[in-house]
């Protein structure tokens, strides 16, 4: 196998694609560093020195420090920000978190003041005031005090009911524990005394008090794996990786107290997928990344402990400012009966100068005449009628609907507990009901004109199976026998000859298990060969059964397929990985890896082989990599036609791609890349320039075909959404053939609807702008 890509030649390199530049993280790791400086020092360090120094004069957009085990470096002049006039107070959050609006002082006021933004409200207690004046009064000022109390306690009751639930929650996460280096002994600690530059422990199933850089743990290579359900609402666990040195370096208790490095990163922003940043050590600078990163609300998981140092904290950190602050919510109900109020405040108003100029007029005419009618003030017919004025606004005050607010909120408060009893909305499989978490806005939900949502995980099942593929121009994937013909009924293939096959993956064409058993295919096993180690998959082997866990559900599938057709993943370290090659095991060197995300919309890894060559692998959307290609890829049209072929069956795709790199090219690019991976700003646009330059004459293996199944009930869900003249609009990075053939799927689109493509739209428009510039 070796031996075939090692005599393999490649296109000579005379294209460069011209993409836009897009923003991405990368995967880089330390070499080990010893404690004293050497009297050589090792290349790698020499780079990361004058990378260090060349960036220096840009620190200042990594104006966030972080100084481990150093709370007097916090109190520094600097740290301090001007709170109210001269008082300062550090700049640096404390742990503790609130999401309540009120506390036992700014209650009253507080809620007062948001109930009285009802124009009723506001009506009722302008009536009060003018009830309190003898000269206006027609009733008395309880008629009125004691309904407006009766109005303004239910609602504040309602208001302080749901404000003490989040205080209740608020209380409980705050009092949470876990382990804090506290005079250089781990105890436990509340997770509100949790300080900005702690050094903490954290368990299996616990979640992550702060926005933490990991330093080690338990795992292999300091690997942690994370569930960022909280985050993101996905459930296949992510793992995050520390840097290679802190891993060597930092797994005792002791070296944990001694740990003081300075960490120089971005300020708290809400950007939860983004992190740049730089840890001073030992004379030497570290990139740090998201991949390095634990945020807040995540769970640890199949990770016995780990380490880190606290980054962000409290309010600061990503999940808070995303979070926003509280505040209160008003629907269309209630805009609508203010507009109402509005209108009989206008009518009464009309109405009670009416009846006041009609008053003055009689003063003048017939009152001033009536000596019965005498009341002992000398007051003029002008200020009567003025003084009636007012005396008619509380007479018909009841024109004013306040019992109208008391009716919706208590309907509110009623449909709550019957959502929250709607056995319609029940999910049995995992006994959950749909839970009201507020009594304020609940008939929002008959005002949804609109729904935009995801397709993969919220449409789809989120379970990618890999069904065809397409290697060298030639597909694969129907049913067929060994001799590559056609079959009418299928047959599940035999893995038996594979002892690290997976005993759950189905797949019906012998004819490509029989070309991978006879390797006179080369193309085939360089493509497997490539699913097995271009990805960011972790295994986990225990009782000798390996585990993949993988970040994105399509690895998963991709390095699935791979170990049951003979190229198996069996483990990897932050430099090296080992899989099993039909049997035979070998050990490459993985020297950068280029990692996947929705703006590259490819990832690629580059290795050393046993015999020194050295070579990139790439997988990505079809877009980016046909950009990328060499001009002379004989075999681009049959994976062009195989790619629709698959797009019309709904299935997701990928291409992949190689190419051979000089050792000269390589070490290069690798110092420019080390330089980028360190800058303090403008890094992803760094990097992005520097992984251009290598991601570019590529010579293109195939494609490949997963499945994700749509969930039950989804066309019937869309049917009704639909009947209800809602809109619906649904976001997919596939195909247009796919996204269309499973718009149709389920419902989302039907024979009456009118397509209208990109191109189309842009060719409206552009005439549109044509006429009006005529």
């Amino acid at each position: 196998m070796i031996s075939e890509r090692d005599s393999e030649t490649t296109f000579d390199e005379d294209s460069h694609p011209n993409d836009e530049v897009m923003p991405y993280s990368d995967d880089e790791t330390e070499d080990e560093l010893d404690s004293q400086q050497p009297a050589v020092e090792p290349g790698q360090n020499q780079i990361n020195r004058d990378a260090e120094e060349s960036q220096e004069p840009l620190k200042k957009d990594c104006s966030w420090q972080v100084k481990a085990n150093d709370q007097r470096f916090y109190e520094q002049p600097q740290f301090k920000r001007t709170v109210f006039l001269c008082f300062k107070k550090s700049k640096y959050a404390a742990n503790a978190i609130k999401t309540y609006k009120y506390n036992p002082i700014t209650f009253l006021p507080l809620n007062l003041f948001e109930q009285f933004k009802r124009a009723a409200n506001f009506y009722f207690l302008v009536l009060l005031i003018l009830q309190s004046i003898p000269q206006i009064t027609t009733l008395s000022w309880y008629t009125t005090l004691v309904p407006l109390l009766l109005v303004l306690g239910i609602t504040a009751v309602k208001d302080l009911v749901d404000d003490i639930a989040r205080h209740r929650m608020d209380n409980e996460v705050n009092n949470r524990t876990c382990e804090v280096i506290r005079d250089g002994r781990f105890k436990n600690t509340k997770w509100k005394d949790i300080k900005v530059g702690d050094i903490i422990r954290l368990k299996k199933n616990t979640f992550i008090p702060a926005d933490i850089l990991l330093l080690s743990s338990s795992e292999p290579n300091s690997l942690c794996y994370v569930e960022t359900a909280e985050l993101d609402g996905e459930t296949n666990l992510k793992f995050k990786m520390a840097l290679e040195v802190t891993h060597r370096y930092l797994q005792e208790e002791s070296a944990m107290a001694d740990f003081n490095g300075l960490i120089e990163c971005e300020e708290p922003n809400n950007r939860l997928d983004k992190f740049a940043g730089t840890l001073f050590w030992r004379n030497m600078s570290y990139s740090l990344d998201a991949d390095k990163i634990l945020l807040r609300g995540c769970k640890i998981r199949n990770t016995d402990f780990c380490h880190g140092v606290v980054i962000f904290a409290g309010a600061d950190t990503k999940i808070m400012k995303n979070s926003g602050k509280t505040r209160f919510k008003r629907t269309k109900i209630d805009s609508l009966m203010n507009y109402m109020v509005y209108t009989i405040f206008v009518v009464l108003i009309l109405l009670s100068a009416g009846l006041a100029i009609g008053h003055t007029y009689w003063e003048q005419q017939i009152g001033n005449l009536s000596w019965y009618l005498y009341d002992a003030q000398d007051f003029s017919p002008p200020y009567r009628g003025f003084l009636n004025f007012w005396g008619y606004i509380i007479v018909l005050n009841t024109m004013v609907p306040i019992s109208l607010y008391v009716s919706v909120e208590v309907i509110r408060l009623g449909q709550s507990y019957f959502i929250n009893w709607d056995l319609q909305m029940y999910y049995r499989e995992k006994d959950t009901a749909a839970k009201a978490r507020t009594t304020t806005l609940n008939e929002q939900l008959g005002q949804i004109h609109y729904i935009f949502s995801d397709k993969t995980g919220t449409l789809t099942q989120n379970i990618m199976t890999f069904k065809k593929c397409c290697i060298n121009g030639q597909r694969y994937g129907d049913c067929r026998d060994g001799a590559g013909q056609l079959q009418s009924y299928p047959e599940q293939v035999d893995f038996s000859w594979n002892m690290y096959a997976d005993g759950k993956f189905s797949f019906y064409d012998h004819y490509l298990i029989e070309q991978i058993k006879s390797g006179k295919e080369p193309e085939i096993q360089k493509f497997f060969f490539l699913l097995a180690i271009c990805h960011t998959v972790m295994v986990d082997a225990s009782n000798g059964q390996l585990n993949y866990q993988a970040a994105s559900p399509d690895e998963g599938a991709l390095v699935t397929a791979a170990r049951n057709f003979g190229y198996v993943f069996l483990s990897r370290t932050q430099n090296t990985i080992t899989i099993s090659e039909m049997g035979i095991e070998r050990t490459y060197d993985v020297l950068a890896i280029l990692d996947f995300n929705s703006d590259r919309k490819r990832m690629s890894v580059i290795v050393r082989e046993s015999g020194g060559n050295i070579r990139l692998y790439c997988k990505g959307a079809d877009t980016v990599i046909y950009e990328r290609l060499h001009p002379r890829n004989l075999k681009r049209e049959a994976t062009e036609e195989a790619l629709d072929i698959f797009a019309n069956e709904t299935l997701r795709t990928l291409c992949l791609c190689y190419r051979d790199i000089s050792h000269d090219e390589f070490e290069a690019w690798n110092k420019k890349f080390v330089e980028a991976s360190v800058a303090t700003t403008n890094r992803d646009e760094a990097l992005d320039k520097v992984y251009e330059d290598i991601e570019k004459n590529l010579i293109l293996l195939g494609a490949t075909a997963i499945e994700d199944k749509l969930q039950d009930g989804v066309p019937e869900t869309i049917s009704r959404l639909s009947k209800a003249d809602i809109k619906i609009w649904v976001l997919t990075g596939d195909k247009k053939e796919t996204a269309e053939n499973i718009g149709f799927s389920c419902e989302l689109l039907t024979d009456e609807t009118t397509i209208c493509y990109g191109e189309d739209t842009r060719q409206v428009e552009s005439t549109k702008h044509l006429f009006c510039g005529n």
